[in-house]
């Protein structure tokens, strides 16, 4: 990530950096019986994707299978979210501010309808602890209307609503120390939480391989080792820039 002070405007620092969406974490198993669905082409992009085409490619695909879902029920929730996380990661890996914010408003409606979705939650808190990460509290602030305050609380609702598993404590974990390295006492109890949880899908058992690679430096207190594999294990983290 590039630092303010290298770009000539704050707008071609917002567009450079390529505005964090963790809030396009993507939780759980597939949530239809289909062979390729949204959330499956968004979990390739996120964590398999060799390269930025690749992964654009995927997130486009993710696009147009929600799409046809919603032509059909335009009241699909599955379709909505990921729909929603797809136009987020569109506006990371291509620096659109606007797919950016688009995808807020999806998030927050939908943490409205139902505040005890663990899902809402956690790409909520992604999404404006993701946007704090790259630019920084003010220009997340003044440039997206991000709030840590908001992220962090929702944050906290989607490990406490996520039941006995390992995905949200262990997302929560990486956006925690992403937040505030300088404080790994939260982030380490709920790394803990996730190594001890049961993995009852595929994306469950990678975010726990991921926080057992990272316990070591938490348990260290090293903080910036931690903060560093936090961001390589969280969706991108490891696209070659």
């Amino acid at each position: 990530m590039g630092h303010p002070g290298q770009v000539s405007t704050r707008g071609e620092y917002v567009r450079q950096t390529a505005i964090a969406i963790v809030s396009a974490v993507i939780a759980l198993a597939p949530a239809t019986a289909m062979a390729e669905t949204p959330r499956q082409f968004l979990t390739a992009a996120a964590f398999e994707a060799p390269n930025k085409a690749r992964a654009l490619a995927l997130v486009g695909q993710a696009i147009g299978a929600a799409d046809r879902i919603l032509a059909t029920d335009p009241g699909d929730r599955e379709a909505m979210l990921q729909r929603a996380v797809a136009i987020g990661y569109r506006g990371k890996l291509t620096g659109s501010g606007k797919d950016v914010r688009a995808s807020l408003p999806v998030f927050e409606r939908l943490v409205a309808q139902n505040p005890r979705d663990a899902e809402a939650q956690i790409v909520l808190a992604g999404w404006h602890l993701g946007a704090v990460d790259e630019l920084g509290g003010f220009l997340a602030r003044t440039a997206l209307g991000a709030r840590s305050q908001v992220g962090e609380t929702a944050l906290a609702r989607a490990v406490a609503l996520g039941g006995n598993r390992a995905f949200y404590p262990g997302i929560a974990a990486m956006l925690q120390i992403r937040r505030d390295p300088k404080d790994l006492t939260v982030a380490r109890k709920w790394a803990e939480m996730a190594a001890a949880a049961p993995t009852p899908t595929s994306l469950d058992a990678l975010v726990k391989r991921s926080v057992m690679a990272l316990l070591p430096a938490l348990r260290a207190n090293d903080a910036k080792k931690a903060a560093d594999l936090a961001h390589q294990f969280l969706p991108f983290g490891r696209l070659p820039h």
